[in-house]
C-alpha cells in the first residue's frame, strides 16, 4: 500500500494562491501534528487552476518545490468535482459537466499533465479519481456513445504523459454507475485497464448495501483493478422509525451536498435522493445508509451510527497491489454543530485512525 492522503477538497480554494495557502494553514500544520516526515495530500484543483497549471510548466515546478519545501507529497489527484465546490448549493451540480462534455476530458487531462510533474520520483504511478459519468438523468445511447469516445480520448492522453497516469473511475449513488456492479459492468471490455479502472469510495459502497468482500472480488473477476481507495464512511440509521434517530438525523439534512439516503428491507434497497426526500418517502422498515462523510474516527452518538465496519472490510479485501489511499472527509465545515472538531485536529485524528486500519497486522 501507498502512503495515507488526505484529500484537499475539505478546503475552498479555487485559485492557485488559494492552494498554496492551504499548504501552511493546513497541511503542514497537520504534517507536524501527526510528527510525520512526510504527509500525502490527494490534491483537488478546480478546473481553472488545472488549465493554468497545465499550460505553465514554470507553475508546475513551483507547485512541486513548495511542497517539497513542506515535507507534503501527492501521488494522487481528485478530478470529481469541477468546480464550485464550496457554493452555498453543491447538489447536482457536483456532476457536471458530465463525460458526455468534452469539458471534463479537458479538466481530466489537464490534472494528468499537472499530476505528472507532481509525482515523486519513486511513485509507481499516479491517480485521478473522476465522476461515474454523470447523474442517472437523462442518458442516451447516444450520450453511452460520447461518454465512450472521450474516454478513448483520455486514455491516449494518458498513455502519453511522461509519468503513468491512471483515471479511477467512482462510483456513487444515484448516478449512471450507481453501483460498483454498475461501474464493472459498463468499464469491462470498454477501457484499457492498464489505464482505466476503479476508485472505490466506501461510503458509497456502504450507502449501497453491497458486499465489500463481493464488491471487491467483482472488480478484480473482470479484469480490473481498485486504482485508488477513498477511505470514507457513510451515517448508519438502525431504527428510522426511532424518533430520537429521526431528530438526530435530521441535523445533517444541509443544503449544500447531495446525501443519497438507501433503505435495505426485505432484501430489496429503496432509494432516496436527498436526506430531506427520505424523510417523506422511505417507510423506515429496515435500516438506513446515508451518504454523508462523518468523519472516520468520531462514530456519532447512539442512535445513530457509522459504517466503519464496511471501511474495514474493503480494505482487508483488496488485493496486495499498490491502491492509493485517500481520506476524503468533505464535510466538515456541514456537520452539525455539536459533531465539529478544530479541522487540523480533526485531520490528523482521521490520518491516525486510517493508519491504524491499514497497518500489517
Amino acid at each position: 500500500m501507498t502512503p495515507l492522503s488526505y484529500c484537499t477538497n475539505v478546503h475552498p480554494a479555487e485559485d492557485l494562491l488559494g492552494v498554496l495557502g492551504q499548504l501552511d494553514s493546513y497541511a503542514l500544520p497537520v504534517r507536524e501534528r501527526l510528527g510525520a516526515d512526510r504527509l500525502g495530500l490527494g490534491l483537488w484543483l478546480a478546473a481553472d487552476v488545472a488549465s493554468a497549471l497545465a499550460a505553465d510548466p514554470a507553475e508546475r515546478k513551483r507547485l512541486r518545490a513548495e511542497l517539497d519545501a513542506r515535507g507534503l507529497e501527492v501521488v494522487t489527484l481528485n478530478a470529481f468535482p469541477y468546480g464550485g465546490f464550496h457554493d452555498p448549493v453543491v447538489k447536482q451540480k457536483v456532476y457536471r459537466p458530465r463525460w458526455t462534455d468534452r469539458a471534463r476530458a479537458e479538466y481530466t487531462l489537464n490534472c494528468a499533465t499537472v499530476l505528472s510533474g507532481l509525482l515523486p520520483d519513486d511513485a509507481a504511478f499516479g491517480s485521478i479519481s473522476t465522476l461515474p459519468l454523470g447523474w442517472r438523468e437523462p442518458w442516451t445511447p447516444e450520450d453511452d456513445t460520447a461518454a465512450q469516445r472521450l474516454l478513448d480520448e483520455v486514455t491516449a492522453g494518458l498513455r502519453a504523459q511522461d509519468r503513468t497516469i491512471r483515471l479511477a473511475v467512482e462510483p456513487e449513488p444515484g448516478c449512471i454507475l450507481d453501483t460498483v456492479h454498475d461501474a464493472v459492468t459498463w468499464l469491462a471490455g470498454r477501457v484499457d485497464p492498464a489505464h482505466v479502472g476503479l476508485c472505490l469510495d466506501t461510503c458509497h459502497l456502504a450507502v449501497s448495501f453491497a458486499d465489500p468482500a463481493g464488491a471487491v472480488a467483482e472488480i478484480t473477476a473482470a479484469g480490473l483493478d481498485v486504482v485508488k481507495v477513498q477511505m470514507s464512511v457513510a451515517l448508519h440509521v438502525p431504527d428510522p422509525r426511532d424518533p430520537a434517530a429521526r431528530e438526530a438525523l435530521a441535523a445533517f439534512d444541509e443544503p449544500r451536498y447531495l446525501h443519497q439516503t438507501r433503505e435495505s428491507s426485505g432484501g430489496d434497497v429503496r432509494k432516496a435522493d436527498d436526506l430531506g426526500e427520505a424523510f417523506a418517502d422511505l417507510p423506515g422498515e429496515g435500516p438506513w445508509r446515508v451518504h454523508f462523510h462523518v468523519p472516520l474516527h468520531a462514530t456519532p452518538a447512539a442512535p445513530l451510527s457509522s459504517t466503519t465496519g464496511v471501511l474495514s472490510q474493503a480494505l482487508a479485501a483488496l488485493p496486495p497491489e499498490p491502491a492509493h489511499l485517500e481520506v476524503e472527509t468533505y464535510t466538515w465545515t456541514v456537520l452539525p454543530e455539536a459533531h465539529r472538531q478544530d479541522l487540523i485536529g480533526g485531520i490528523a485524528a482521521e490520518l491516525s485512525f486510517a493508519a491504524g486500519l491499514v497497518a500489517p497486522k
